[in-house]
C-alpha cells in the first residue's frame, strides 16, 4: 500500500448500536478482554482452516498463539495474534463498516469446504468493546494474502485514520491506549484474573507479558535448552560438597552433586489456558482422576464430587459439558452451585437459568453450546424455542443418569442419597417430566436406616394404614413417638430436610390416594387398648377440667386414652393440616409470633393407664396437682420442639422444686 494517509467516517449499520456511543452495551467493562482475545483466536482458527483446505500453506515452524501484552508505564494493552490478518479492503469492510460480522461472512464463504474447526466469531460488535476502556484504539495488521500491512486508529468518535504499517509478520496487533479511569486493566494481577475468568479454555494458546518487567531469565541445565529458547549465557554450576568423617574419624570432603553445565535463558512464557478442556474429549478418553482434577481446578473445591455426567451431543444441536454432583451435606437453601456456560470454549456467563434448568444450578459444571449466541439478552433467551430444547435435553440426561444409577448401582445411589436428594426433589417439583422419570427412584430412609421408594413405603404399613406414609422430622425430639411405632411394628420414614415439606405435598398431588402424616399427627388405634363407648367419658371430663384450670388454657383440646405403653403419661398431637399451615406461614414470615403448639389443631392426649395421670385424677384438689399438670404438659411439648426461653426457665425451676419435694 502506498504511504498515504486516509481519513474517513465510520459507516454505522442502523440496525445495530455503536457501543462507542452506547458504552453500557456490556454490563461488565472487563468483557473487552473476552471479545478481543476471542477475535484473535478466531483469526488463527480461520487461518488453520484455510491451510486444511489448501488455500494457505503454513510455515513448518509456525507456533500459533495469542499474546496479551500490558504496560502500566505506557498505559497500554496489546492483543497480538498470528492469524490471517486483514488487507486494507478488509479493514474497510470489517472495521469501518460497523457491526459487519466477519465470522459470518467467512462461514458463508467456506461452509461447504471443511468443518473440522469451529469458528468462535458470533461477536459482531465485539471489537468496539475496546472503546469502553480506551481513549484511542490502534490496529496494525498484515494479511496472509501478502498485501501491504495496514495501520488503523480511532479515538472513539466516528472518524478514523488509516495509513501504511511497518508490521512484517502475518497477523494483527491491537493496541488499547487506556483512559485514566481504566488504568487498573494494565495491572498484571488484574488482567490475569480477567483472562482466567473468560479465556481459561479458549482453543488457541494465550500468553500474558508484562512489558514493564523487562527481560526475565531462568537457569536450566544446558541439555534442557530448546531450539526456541533465547540463550543469554552459559556457565558451570559448581559441585555441591559436604564435610564428613571417614571410618577412622578423619574429616573428608564428599561430593553430593557434581558440577553441571548450565545456561541462562530468557524466561519461557507460560500458557494461561487449557486448549483441550475435559468436556471437549470423549468420555471414554477420560479417567476418574481426570474428572476430579478438572473439578478442583475449575471450581476450587477440594472435596471430591460424588459423581458426574458427561454431556456429549452432536445432533440435533451441538452441546458438550460436564455436570458434577458435589458433596454438600447441608440444608437445601444453603447449597450454591455454579454452572459455567461457554460458547466454543469462550466463557459466556454463570448460571443462565434460561439455558440451565433452575434446579440444576445447585450442581457445579460446565456447558459448552456453540449454537447459542454469545451476546444476547436474557429476554431473548426466554423466548427462544431452541434454548428450551437444550434445557430439556440437559434435564433428560440428568434423569437418565440418576434413574440408571438407581437400577444398576443402587448401593452407591443410596450412599449418595443424603447429598443428592435436594437436587432431585427440587427438580421433581420444578419439572413434571423430570418427576415422571425419577418417581420410582426417589428414596425414603425408614426408622431402621433402610432406603425404600414410595411403593415400598406403602407396602410396609399396608395392613394397618393403607395409602399412608408416616414420617418423622426430628429423631431426637420425636423419639417417644418413634418408640411407640417400633413397639407396634409400624414403620415411618425420616424427612428432615427443609425441602421435604413442600415435596411431600407435591407427591400427594401426583398420587391421589397417597397421604403423608407425621408420627405425632394422631394416635393410631394400634397404640390404644380397646375400651367400651363412653367408658372414659367421666374421667376425661374430670381431667380436662383439672388441666385447663392448672394450665390456664380454657381452649385446650384434651383427650383421654388407654395406651398400651403405661410409661407414657401424656403426648401432644397436632393435625397434619394445621401443622403444614403453620410451617407455611413461618416460611413466608407470616407466623413469627405463632406458637407451634397451644394453637388450633393441638390435642393433649392423657394416658389413663399411667400412674401419674391416675394420681392427678384422684387428687385433683391437692396442693401439688397444678405443679404436676404444668410439668406433664411441658414434657409433652418437649416431645415436639424446644421450649421458649421463658417456658424453659419455668420448667427448670419447677423441676428443681419437684425434686426438692421428693427429697423431703
Amino acid at each position: 500500500m502506498a504511504d498515504t494517509k486516509e481519513h474517513g467516517n465510520l459507516s454505522i449499520n442502523s440496525q445495530n448500536i455503536f457501543p462507542i456511543i452506547k458504552k453500557w452495551m456490556y454490563s461488565d467493562h472487563d468483557i473487552f478482554i473476552r471479545e478481543l482475545v476471542s477475535n484473535a483466536c478466531d483469526a488463527i482458527t480461520k487461518l488453520k482452516k484455510l491451510s486444511l483446505i489448501g488455500e494457505y500453506e503454513e510455515p513448518d515452524d509456525v507456533d500459533y498463539k495469542v499474546e496479551v501484552r500490558i504496560s502500566s508505564k505506557n498505559k497500554t494493552i496489546k492483543i497480538i495474534d498470528n492469524g490471517l490478518g486483514m488487507t486494507k479492503d478488509e479493514v474497510d469492510e470489517y472495521i469501518n463498516q460497523i457491526a459487519f460480522s466477519g465470522a459470518s461472512d467467512f462461514l458463508e464463504k467456506y461452509k461447504d469446504k471443511a468443518d473440522s474447526e469451529q469458528i468462535i466469531g458470533h461477536f459482531g460488535l465485539g471489537f468496539y468493546s475496546a472503546f469502553m476502556v480506551s481513549d484511542t484504539v490502534e490496529i496494525d495488521t498484515k494479511s496472509f494474502k501478502g498485501q501491504d500491512a495496514v495501520h488503523w486508529s480511532c479515538d472513539g468518535g466516528t472518524e478514523y485514520d488509516m495509513t501504511a504499517s511497518d508490521r512484517e509478520a502475518i497477523g494483527t496487533e491491537i493496541t488499547l491506549n487506556l483512559n485514566e479511569d481504566c488504568l487498573e486493566f494494565a495491572n498484571e494481577y488484574k488482567i490475569r484474573d480477567i483472562l482466567d475468568k473468560y479465556c481459561s479454555f479458549m482453543p488457541i494458546p494465550i500468553y500474558l507479558v508484562d512489558e514493564d518487567k523487562g527481560q526475565l531469565t531462568e537457569d536450566v541445565a544446558e541439555e534442557d535448552v530448546l531450539e526456541t529458547d533465547k540463550l543469554i549465557r552459559t556457565f558451570v554450576k559448581d559441585a555441591v560438597t559436604r564435610e564428613e568423617k571417614d571410618e577412622n574419624g578423619e574429616p573428608k570432603t564428599v561430593e553430593v552433586e557434581p558440577a553441571k553445565k548450565m545456561a541462562t535463558i530468557e524466561k519461557r512464557p507460560v500458557m494461561l489456558n487449557d486448549i483441550h478442556p475435559l468436556w471437549t474429549k470423549h468420555p471414554n478418553e477420560c479417567s476418574d482422576e481426570d474428572y476430579k482434577e478438572f473439578y478442583t481446578k475449575v471450581f476450587h473445591d477440594y472435596k471430591e464430587p460424588l459423581f458426574w455426567i458427561h454431556l456429549n451431543m452432536d445432533y440435533p444441536f451441538n452441546l458438550k459439558g460436564i455436570l458434577y454432583f458435589p458433596k454438600i451435606n447441608i440444608e437445601y437453601e444453603s447449597a450454591e452451585g455454579v454452572i459455567k456456560l461457554y460458547n466454543n470454549q469462550v466463557f459466556v456467563a454463570d448460571n443462565i437459568k434460561e439455558v440451565i434448568p433452575e434446579f440444576l444450578m445447585l450442581l457445579k459444571g460446565v456447558i459448552d453450546c456453540p449454537d447459542l449466541p454469545l451476546n444476547v439478552s436474557r429476554s431473548a433467551l426466554q423466548n427462544d424455542g431452541f434454548v428450551k430444547k437444550i434445557s430439556d435435553y440437559i434435564t433428560k440426561k440428568v434423569a437418565d443418569k440418576l434413574s440408571g444409577m438407581y437400577k444398576t448401582d443402587k448401593e452407591n445411589y443410596e450412599k449418595y442419597w443424603n447429598d443428592i436428594n435436594p437436587f432431585i426433589k427440587y427438580g421433581c417439583m420444578k419439572d413434571d417430566k423430570f418427576y415422571d422419570k425419577m418417581k420410582d427412584a426417589i428414596l425414603y430412609k425408614n426408622l431402621e436406616g433402610k432406603y425404600l421408594n414410595l411403593s415400598e413405603c406403602l407396602e410396609e404399613n399396608k395392613e394397618k394404614h393403607e395409602n399412608t406414609v408416616f414420617y418423622a422430622t426430628d429423631e431426637t425430639e420425636q423419639s417417644q413417638y418413634i418408640n411407640l411405632f417400633k413397639e407396634e411394628g409400624l414403620d415411618a420414614v425420616i424427612l428432615n430436610n427443609r425441602i421435604d415439606q413442600p415435596f411431600i405435598s407435591h407427591v400427594e398431588s401426583k398420587n391421589e390416594n397417597v397421604k403423608f402424616a407425621r408420627i405425632d399427627t394422631d394416635l393410631s388405634d394400634t397404640f390404644k387398648e380397646e375400651v367400651k363407648e363412653d367408658e372414659l367419658k367421666e374421667l376425661a371430663e374430670k381431667l380436662s377440667e383439672t388441666f385447663k384450670k392448672a394450665l390456664s388454657k380454657d381452649n385446650l383440646n384434651i383427650k383421654v386414652e388407654k395406651l398400651k405403653n403405661d410409661q407414657i403419661p401424656a403426648i401432644i398431637t397436632l393435625s397434619e393440616q394445621s401443622r403444614r399451615m403453620q410451617d407455611m406461614m413461618k416460611m413466608y414470615s407470616m407466623g413469627q409470633d405463632l406458637a407451634m403448639f397451644g394453637g388450633e389443631g393441638e390435642t393433649l392426649v392423657l394416658n389413663a393407664n399411667n400412674e401419674l395421670v391416675q394420681y392427678i385424677e384422684k387428687n385433683s384438689d391437692a396442693e401439688n396437682v397444678s405443679l404436676f399438670c404444668e410439668q406433664l404438659y411441658d414434657l409433652a411439648l418437649l416431645g415436639h420442639a424446644p421450649l421458649k426461653p421463658e417456658e424453659m426457665t419455668k420448667f427448670i425451676a419447677r423441676s428443681n422444686k419437684i425434686m426438692q419435694m421428693l427429697a423431703k
